[in-house]
């Protein structure tokens, strides 16, 4: 009986026509519903007083974003243990992130929510609104039920949770000093910071194949291309990043005149950001063109376009020139290095020397491996960087992280310096302290681009001096979700990681 409750959203819509021509009234409820528990069954019950035919449809899997480990339970099982329901009538899977498109669909009668959604500000998402008026322009209305709630995290992270004894006593410890509401306090602060972001332009290609398997005539995996995307790479992924927090932020990068790319960035870039582009005649624009395993999402080779020579000294002025007048305008300037040629000795002491605040990452990447060291920068306010990042610049592949950050501080003489470790979470150092936090991530889709993402949020944390554990705590959300986002395809959104966190810390 339960399976023939579950249906498609387009078998509902056709459903709910008939019915409601029948002169049944229509109710939806919407909802993850990732632990079923006594308070969804009093609000389907009571949903189900309200209407003659109550329907129920779920966020699906790709869009549950509470947490890492969520959904502890797949969209299929969520989906059968409401059908088991006898309040519930129709169950069918949402195929988008919000309920407003199933609602033009279904045109329910009666959109109902629980009481704690009857606060309508206090939904981040601020999805009830959009939700709201769907409902209405289908001639329904929005209803909240007054039953008993609970919180499905809440039970979830106390019985469910999918982490080490390790991470769970960190969460312990951060919950006895800091409320869910207090750390989103501060990320909200961080929205009226005017950002210059300066750094190397990469386009990010991702050609999707098929292997056949080994050339008859050659070494050579014979791959089938199957499709082609484009993502804003480098210091472009960072602003994208930075917009979703910030008040202002301003973007300073060169392109190259061979090959400018502008539509690709103009497409990819968030409006929000302002740029300055300037223009070199000797190169492309950056291009990095990975060829990837559709389904094993395994990079097979990339090819890269650029020259990662440094700019011409007629143009390092000029660009020294504008940075000179424009960087005082500005609270705090982040350097996205990647060392493909844009980011000169002479742009670096420019940058030192003006900015109110500085913010820097040196990265280490297969153009540039073993040139582009941290080292080269002199004052920095706050760092991030990786591990490899931290050991290459002193040749020290075994020494104590600890060690080698102190090492650092002595060359670069920054406030804060953050190193993350990948699996092993990541590390802040600050005024001769070191503070640990645990990774998060419990799936790793793309690591490409997570570490900008993590610069960008940390470093407004840092300026904004965001208590250290808060900082790493903050950081490794940041990089928890960055990592399940294929090659900057979107940034990080405030939403989700605000959502993130309520969720965690519940």
């Amino acid at each position: 009986m339960k399976k023939s409750k579950i249906v498609s959203l387009e078998e509902l819509a056709v459903i709910s026509k008939k019915l409601k021509k029948q002169n049944k009234t229509i109710g939806q409820c919407h909802g993850c519903f990732d632990l079923l528990h006594p308070g969804h069954i009093k609000h389907f019950e009571a949903a189900k007083e309200k209407v003659d035919i109550l329907v129920v449809t779920i966020t699906p899997d790709r869009f549950v974003n509470k947490g890492p480990g969520r959904p502890v339970f797949p969209e299929q099982l969520r989906m059968e243990s409401i059908a088991a329901l006898d309040a519930v009538d129709y169950v069918a899977l949402n195929h988008w992130a919000t309920a407003t498109e199933a609602i033009r669909l279904i045109k329910p009668d009666f959109y109902i929510k629980g009481q704690d959604y009857k606060e309508k500000e206090k939904d981040l998402t601020k999805g009830i609104y959009e939700e709201e008026e769907a409902v209405k322009k289908e001639g329904g209305k929005l209803y909240f039920t007054e039953e008993i709630t609970f919180s499905s995290s809440h039970l979830i992270n106390a019985f469910f949770s999918p982490h080490s004894s390790n991470t769970r006593d960190f969460i312990g410890r951060l919950k006895n000093k800091y409320g869910a509401d207090e750390i989103v306090a501060e990320i909200e602060k961080l929205n009226k910071l005017k950002i210059m972001v300066v750094g190397d332009t990469i386009i990010d290609e991702y050609h999707y194949c098929l292997p056949l398997g080994k050339s008859s005539k050659s070494p050579t995996i014979s791959s089938v291309f199957l499709r082609e995307e484009v993502f804003a790479g480098g210091v472009l992924a960072v602003a994208n990043h930075l917009e979703q927090f910030a008040g202002e932020v301003k973007l300073v990068t060169c392109l190259g005149k061979k090959n400018l790319q502008k539509d690709i960035i103009n497409k990819t870039l968030s409006r929000g950001v302002g740029v300055r582009f300037f223009e070199r005649e000797d190169g492309p624009t950056n291009t990095k063109r990975r060829y990837i395993d559709k389904y094993m999402n395994v990079k097979l080779f990339e090819v890269t376009f650029m020259n990662d020579h440094n700019i011409e000294a007629a143009l390092e002025k000029e660009i020294i020139a504008y940075l000179k007048t424009e960087i005082p305008k500005y609270d705090l300037v982040l350097v996205a290095d990647f060392g493909h040629g844009f980011v000169t000795p002479g742009i670096i002491s420019c940058i030192e020397s003006s900015a109110k605040y500085l913010a820097v990452n040196a990265q280490t990447n297969s153009n540039n491996y073993g040139f582009n060291y941290i080292t080269k920068y002199r004052k920095a306010d706050y760092i991030s960087i990786d591990e490899k990042e931290l050991r290459l610049p002193f040749g020290d592949n075994y020494a104590e992280v600890e060690t080698l950050v102190k090492k650092l501080n002595k060359v670069v003489k920054a406030g804060q310096i953050q190193i993350t470790l990948g699996q092993n979470g990541s590390v802040l150092y600050e005024k001769n302290k070191l503070y640990k936090a645990p990774a998060f991530a419990r799936s790793v889709r793309d690591s490409v681009g997570a570490g900008d993402a993590v610069l960008a949020v940390t470093a407004l944390c840092a300026y904004e001096h965001v208590p250290p554990e808060v900082l790493c705590f903050v950081g490794n959300c940041v990089g928890a979700l960055a990592v399940e986002i294929i090659g900057n395809e979107h940034p990080v959104y405030k939403k989700d990681l605000i959502r993130f966190i309520q969720h965690f810390l519940k």
